[in-house]
């Protein structure tokens, strides 16, 4: 007999995407796991496993897995698939358990690692999705070798308590449901029913069936029954009479005044909790006065007549009629031969039958106030009714107690309608349940008696949507119709930008544009979250978790991303979808992260972008870039292309063609003036900048912006910006240090020329160094050779070889270079990634490069200190900073100081135990 294998299955990592992201364009969770010594037993190997399977989760048998139709996951298991494939499947299967209709998965060998597999399935609340996850895990190695302390029952139900812990009522369900029928965004904004519908300065809430545009004045009203009723009698409406009593004696004498029967229940009360009906003489009066006080929150009693008849909820959305429900108390029906308690055991067998909310309808429950029920009735539990005798366990109406409903919608006599919408009206609520008591609602109420005995705040919509009798009424338009009328918008525009290098200068040049538009524009970038021009968070905010911030500002109209590969691989996107997706380049940076070891990898993770714009939407893609330009196939909307290469090249041969079937580019077209940025659309061309007139460009020597400001113009260009707008924008954006921080900020401090930038990666440190070179030309024309120093790092989580190709490069564009470490060295040891850096550097000198001499600083500060001391006037030293801010606030204080002779300094760090000594190459 052949040994059973051993239960190995593991979880290495979990991940939850928020948005779209590498694996899939909705949401989706993502499973690391590990098969273990299972990678060698496949599905039908394992004897038994399938109908096991089956037996526990038999939705299983109808997903259709990669075969296409139902059953063809079960063929996959009988002929046999791996466990990690099998997992997915029943982790969409225990969410289709508890109504999350999740249909989609993948499951992909992790590369290079057997029996490693990414296990990636949907989710629509991302607890339940995560704890179906584990649950299926722990199924399958139940499964392959049987654990004595798993209970699959207990397991089971477990999983359905957490998922009705998290889960929305139907009433908010309801709401979005409709919300995304029409493509109106919404985001959870806490564990319970409070949603956000629409985006920024569109944005509206909801908890529950109550909205952003509820009064507080009018929730509070209809809390005080006594005010409500006292309000609606003035207007003439039918309310029984009614007084307030703080005592058990008043509630007495109250009922004296009013006549008995009455009806005794809470002034503050909800659900029909406390309310206690048809109260015929004092004692029984006494008694439902102690009921319905402890379910005041304010101490305060009603006392009112006792209305005969059925029981109605109207719904008013807006001021009109949109739902009225008939509502049956909890009960059962006789059948001559079971008695009370079996016949409750009976109805509540019935599928629709749920705990709370989670079913169409809530068990019906045998408390003590259903034995009072059922004695005034002259019944017990052991109590056999006669065949076809209604039996009460309940005297309000209310679903929450186990009651059922029968829509009446159509049946209502005008008159009553008519008197429910005022009832509304008079209260001041947007969305109102209005009970009646009466004995025909087809009858007008003044006529049969009928009266108004309840005026509700956020009312529930299960009676109306799921009636137990009757049509279900689509209530839920209206209220969206209210919070959103036909045409008017639900999203703002959000423009997305990623790339190795030059996100956070595009980012800040598309935000500047629109800020010149008059747009309250909230940006997402490395250095912080901006909502129109104020730093809220400083803080690396291109992920996920800062857009869905600026997404809730009820002040931004317009929205620009900078989003990382990090975010991007961490959490997706965190956002449906962008209008336009702006691509700068994919260079190799960041690799050996996360599962990103090729630069073709980088771009897939980048391209997730693109692959979010919709249908109306715009590509913005570099021409120039062969991985960008490979990204066009991915777009499902227009792709707008840019290029720095000259007429005639492939890639304006390429974007010439494109024009001429309509498309959209930006382009340099070179003259005796310069460069003059070119706006092409279809067989038109707009002139739309002089380059060298561009402040950012530096006379047009810094190429990396002028590419930024190529793609930020052709963004703005295809989110609708006139061209007079986009040209005001670029022409009106420097690099100073108060519009782009750690940019490309140009300081004089003392006759010496200064830049400070952010750039960090081997990609970065070429463009900066042809910027560098072009600087350096121009300042020969003044002094014979100045120097050219160059402070540098990188961060710790570069390859080795990344880090010395950053010091190869630096050495061929400066006379002396000081490497400097982080702050965070990212899990490097101190000097760890300095010394890789000065082994580039060394490298470059020996192959002749530029550089003559390379010094190790690794504090930041002490390096700016060190570099200043030995830079003479007219020198260029170029700072590539980690903290910015502390870098200007030193070259400030290092400005207002006298220094004699070349510069030295009391804080020259000769004698810092951080500092290196020179090491020079002779030329």
């Amino acid at each position: 007999m052949t040994e059973r294998p051993t239960p190995d299955l593991t979880i290495l990592e979990t991940r939850v995407y928020r948005g779209a992201n590498i694996w899939s364009y909705e949401q989706a969770i993502h499973l690391v796991v590990d098969l273990g010594r299972l990678e060698d037993h496949p599905t039908n190997t394992l004897p038994g496993f399938t109908e096991h399977l089956l037996e526990m989760l038999p939705g299983l048998t109808n997903h259709s897995c990669s075969r296409g139709r139902r059953g063809g996951f079960v063929e996959r298991l009988n002929e046999g698939t791996w466990l990690g494939h099998v997992a997915e499947h029943c982790a969409l299967a225990l969410q289709q358990v508890v109504g999350h209709d999740i249909r989609r998965g993948k499951t992909r060998q992790v590369k290079g690692r057997t029996g490693v597999y990414n296990v990636v399935y949907g989710y629509a609340d991302e607890q339940v999705g995560l704890a179906a996850g584990r649950l299926a895990v722990r199924l399958l190695n139940h499964l392959v070798q049987s654990d004595p302390e798993f209970d699959w029952e207990a397991e089971l139900e477990s999983f359905i308590l957490r998922a009705e812990r998290t889960a929305f009522g139907p009433s908010t369900q309801a709401i979005l449901d409709e919300a995304v029928s029409r493509d109106i965004p919404w985001i959870r904004l806490n564990q319970y029913s409070l949603v956000q519908l629409g985006q920024g300065v569109h944005a509206k809430r909801i908890r529950a069936t109550m909205t952003s545009a509820t009064s507080a004045i009018a929730v509070d009203v209809a809390s005080d029954k006594d005010l409500t009723t006292r309000l609606l009698g003035a207007a003439g409406l039918p309310v029984p009479k009614q007084e307030s009593v703080r005592s058990v004696e008043g509630a007495v004498a109250a009922a004296k005044r009013i006549g008995f029967p009455v009806v005794v229940k809470p002034l503050d009360g909800n659900h029909g909790r406390g309310v206690c009906l048809d109260l015929r003489d004092e004692d029984a009066v006494r008694e439902a006065y102690l009921v319905a006080k402890e379910q005041s929150r304010r101490g305060t009693v009603i006392v009112e007549t006792f209305v005969t008849g059925k029981d109605y909820r109207c719904l008013i959305v807006d001021g009109r009629m949109v739902a009225i429900a008939e509502r049956v108390p909890a009960h059962v029906v006789g059948d001559g031969t079971s008695n009370v308690e079996q016949l409750v055991e009976l109805t509540n067998a019935d599928p629709r039958r749920g705990v709370g909310h989670e079913k169409v309808l809530t068990r019906i429950k045998v408390d003590a106030g259903a034995k009072e029920v059922l004695a005034a009735q002259g019944h017990t539990l052991e109590s056999v009714p006669d065949n076809g005798e209604m039996v009460k366990l309940a005297l309000t109406g209310n679903m929450s107690t186990g009651g059922i409903s029968i829509d009446r919608t159509f049946e209502a006599h005008p008159e009553n309608v008519e008197i429910a919408e005022e009832a509304a009206r008079m209260v001041g609520l947007d969305i109102a349940g209005i009970d009646f008591i009466c004995p025909d609602i087809t009858e007008p109420v003044r006529e049969t008696g009928g009266a108004i005995c309840e005026v509700n705040a956020a009312p529930g919509f299960r009676m109306h949507t799921h009636p137990t009798i009757g049509e279900p009424q689509f209530i839920a338009k209206p209220v969206v119709d209210m919070l959103f009328p036909p045409g008017a918008p639900s999203r703002i525009p959000i423009i997305a930008v990623t790339g190795t290098n030059g996100k956070t200068t595009t980012s800040r040049m598309v935000a500047h544009i629109f800020k010149g538009m008059g747009r309250k524009v909230g940006m997402t970038s490395t250095d912080g979250v901006v909502i129109d021009e104020r730093l809220l968070i400083r803080a690396d905010a291109s992920g996920p978790r800062s857009a869905k911030m600026v997404l809730q500002n009820p002040r931004v109209d317009f929205a620009v991303f900078e989003v990382a590969r990090g975010g991007i691989l961490r959490e997706g996107l965190g956002y449906e979808r962008n209008d336009v997706a702006v691509v700068l380049n994919v260079q190799p940076d960041h690799l050996g992260l996360r599962g990103i070891d090729t630069v073709e990898q980088l771009a897939d993770v980048k391209a997730v972008l693109v692959e979010a714009v919709p249908r109306d939407g715009h590509a913005v893609l570099n021409a120039d870039d062969p991985l960008v330009r490979e990204m066009r196939r991915r777009c499902s909307g227009q792709v707008v292309w840019f290029s720095m290469e000259e007429p005639g090249s492939p890639a304006r041969e390429m974007i010439e063609a494109h024009c001429r079937r309509g498309g959209k580019a930006l382009v340099l077209n070179p003259s005796d003036r310069g460069e003059m940025i070119v706006v092409k659309h279809g067989r038109r061309e707009m002139q739309l900048a002089w380059t060298h007139l561009l402040p950012a460009t530096f006379s047009g020597r810094a190429r990396m912006n002028v590419q930024n400001a190529l793609a930020a113009a052709a963004a703005a260009f295809a989110a609708g910006a006139p061209l007079h707008d986009i040209r005001q924008g670029l022409r009106t954006f420097s690099t100073n240090y108060y519009l782009a921080p750690g940019r490309l900020n140009e300081v004089d401090v003392n006759g010496v020329n200064v830049i400070v930038d952010y750039c960090h990666n081997a990609p970065g440190m070429k463009m900066l160094g042809d910027f560098v070179d072009r600087v350096g030309e121009s300042l020969s024309h003044d002094l014979a050779r100045p120097s050219r120093i160059g402070v540098i790092a990188t961060a710790g989580d570069r390859r080795d070889e990344d880090m010395r190709e950053l010091g190869d490069i630096a050495s061929r564009h400066f006379d002396v270079v000081i490497v400097r470490e982080d702050q965070n060295r990212r899990g490097r040891k101190a000097g760890e990634v300095a010394g890789l850096v000065v082994e580039g550097v060394k490298r470059g000198m020996v192959d002749g490069a530029r550089c003559k001499q390379v010094e190790e600083v690794h504090d930041e500060i002490k390096a700016v200190r060190h570099a200043m001391a030995r830079a003479n006037v007219g020198d260029l030293v170029v700072f590539c900073v980690d903290k910015h801010p502390a870098v200007m606030a030193e070259l400030e204080n290092w400005s207002q100081q006298a220094y004699a002779g070349a510069g030295a300094s009391p804080d020259a760090p000769t004698a810092d135990p951080d500092y290196v000594p020179a090491e020079t190459t002779s030329s």
